[in-house]
């Protein structure tokens, strides 16, 4: 088992990762949970894979769970599915010294983590994270959101956990293409700001898809480790250091939007393909080493990941995919930070990007045969 630490003025916590700490909960988490009753807000599907273990394991030490489940997929981070799950833990009285646990992705991750912040103007929430892409990259660092109307997570709060256990077990109830979807932020962390890692992953990329014990501990801890280092230094996105965690998220984000949040491209995906557009467009501007986009390309294929935007069949031009990216939540006085690349390893914010120009980038991009 690995534990790493969030260090954090005055609020620090542990991440844990290892197998089978879904069923050692009541141990870990024991001094959170005050009352014999237990929320726990779940994904219908993680409820029904795992949500036994847990109850299990609860009992042990004399605690009763009260489930709240939470329909799969982006749909369920809404402003509806918000009041529900805050009118709900109203009912069930939890009050501000109280803790709620989150079992599932990234999905539930976000709802109860943001529900949580607001309830009484702020209550304690335990990440159980149950999808890699969760365990990985949303369950740790505080950030919690819904969706709306007019994009993704755009409305939310910093709000930290007060602990995370990543149980490793829980990645092989996962469908591949989730499983899949989930190693893109995983490859992430390579690109932004580790070429060790990156060129580990190159060799060990398919044990860890392939769930092999050992490379998946190192993968996940390693990613976690990552995070944690960056949210330490700037933990609200002040400094521009945490930017760096959204190499390929404006570009994904926008994809996502125009496919509609939904299956047609998953969240991981999106971010995969982001960062094949953040490497080419670095490319495009000269800024990096010869062959660093197609070397980041070939390391998304590698995973079964997409890497060409003409394969999701888009009816739209650049400028529809650049008018999703004017709702992004980084905007800042007009202008659209994007994350770049000087080379595999050393990402950079960069504020002089001209929307035109990755108007006419994403046109060529498209029209990829």
């Amino acid at each position: 088992m690995a534990m790493i630490p969030v260090e954090l003025a005055g609020r620090s916590y542990q991440v844990l990762v290892g197998h089978g700490l879904l069923d050692d909960t009541a141990t870990h988490a024991r001094k959170f949970l005050r009352k014999a009753r237990v929320p726990v807000v779940a994904d219908a599907n993680a409820w029904a894979a795992h949500g036994e273990r847990l109850a299990k394991s609860l009992a042990t030490e004399g605690f009763e769970i009260a489930p709240y489940l939470v329909e799969p997929g982006e749909g369920s981070k809404s402003w509806d599915s918000l009041a529900r799950l805050v009118d709900w833990l109203l009912e069930e009285g939890v009050e501000r010294g109280d803790h709620v646990l989150a079992l599932g992705g990234g999905v539930v991750g976000d709802l109860t983590g943001f529900a949580c912040a607001i309830l009484k103007r702020g209550c304690g929430f335990v990440q159980l994270p149950t999808t890699l892409l969760a365990q990985v990259d949303s369950s740790v660092g505080g950030k919690t959101a819904i969706n709306t109307a007019a994009g993704k997570n755009l409305v939310g709060a910093f709000h930290q956990p007060s602990l995370v256990l990543a149980d490793l077990d829980t990645l092989a109830t996962l469908p591949a293409r989730e499983l899949r979807a989930g190693y893109a932020e995983v490859l992430k962390y390579g690109v932004l700001g580790d070429v060790d890692f990156f060129e580990w992953l190159e060799g060990q990329g398919a044990a860890v898809v392939g769930l092999e014990s050992k490379p998946l501990e190192r993968a996940v801890a390693d990613s976690v480790a990552a995070k944690a280092r960056i949210v330490a230094e700037d933990e609200r996105e002040t400094t521009g250091t945490r930017a760096l965690l959204n190499l390929g998220h404006t570009f994904g984000h926008a994809l996502e939007a125009e496919t509609g949040f939904s299956d047609r491209l998953l969240h991981g995906e999106g971010v995969a393909l982001g960062m094949v557009l953040a490497a080419r467009y670095s490319a495009r501007r000269d800024l990096t080493a010869d062959g660093a986009a197609e070397r980041v390309a070939r390391a998304v294929v590698a995973a079964g990941l997409p890497a060409e935007v003409s394969a999701l069949g888009l009816t739209c031009d650049g400028k529809a995919l650049v008018a999703h990216m004017l709702h992004d939540k980084k905007m800042d006085a007009g202008t659209l930070p994007f994350i770049l690349l000087r080379n595999i390893g050393e990402a950079f914010v960069a504020k002089d990007v001209a929307l035109d120009d990755v108007a006419e980038f994403l046109d060529g991009q498209l029209s990829i045969a």
